[in-house]
């Protein structure tokens, strides 16, 4: 199951502040509504998908001609040897770095998933709670979309395997080459939020 060329335009449409309306026989694409005092385009958004050792970040800007992609990459602190503690603090200056380079008006994360190994959940937990303390204290806002519904959003269907979601990232941001998995699945969750904020609003979305 995949995503129609008729789905995917209407997604571009989304994406890019437009909806689709009927006249007659025919559709349009007509403005967005101005929603809390300014028109729901031309926001940058940074998405991230925290992990102790490749946390992956993605940043995008919407606009009248759909998304594209400001800035994407992995913060990878060092390998096995590197201490937890020192994992961490490299993230939050990378983190940084990006938020103050780039200045995004809103920050998106994945929901948690509970696995089966409980010290997995734990070291993850650990470098999303940095990431989220690192995005709060820089005044920006934060959502969660739960991972099943981000691949719903850029694929079709929510058990999409990372390599779907990577070409599919590539072909709506016109990238050269599909991003690294957790590069992707950081800018896919920025296209997904901005794909259910155009369609359903910020009340569809839970904000932490």
């Amino acid at each position: 199951m995949g995503v129609t060329l008729r789905q995917f335009k209407q997604m571009q449409d989304r994406l890019a502040g437009r909806r689709t309306a009927r006249v007659g026989k025919h559709r349009t694409t007509v403005p967005e509504p101005i929603v809390g005092g300014q028109n729901k385009t031309g926001q940058v958004i940074l998405g991230i998908d925290p992990s102790l050792r490749s946390t992956g970040y993605g940043v995008i800007r919407t606009g009248k001609t759909g998304p594209c992609a400001i800035a994407y990459g992995i913060i990878s602190p060092g390998g096995s040897s590197c201490p937890r503690s020192s994992c961490l603090a490299h993230i939050v200056r990378r983190l940084r770095a990006v938020l103050d380079q780039h200045r995004p008006a809103v920050c998106v994360v994945e929901g948690l998933f509970y696995g089966p190994n409980p010290k997995t959940a734990q070291v993850i937990g650990e470098a999303r709670g940095a990431v989220l303390a690192t995005v709060a204290e820089a005044g920006v806002d934060i959502y969660e979309i739960a991972p099943r519904k981000v691949k719903l959003a850029i694929v079709g269907h929510g058990t999409a395997q990372k390599l779907a979601v990577a070409k599919m990232v590539q072909r709506m941001l016109n990238l050269p080459h599909a991003p690294e998995p957790d590069a992707a699945d950081a800018l896919a969750l920025a296209l997904a939020y901005a794909h259910e904020r155009n369609r359903l609003g910020l009340t569809s979305l839970k904000q932490l």
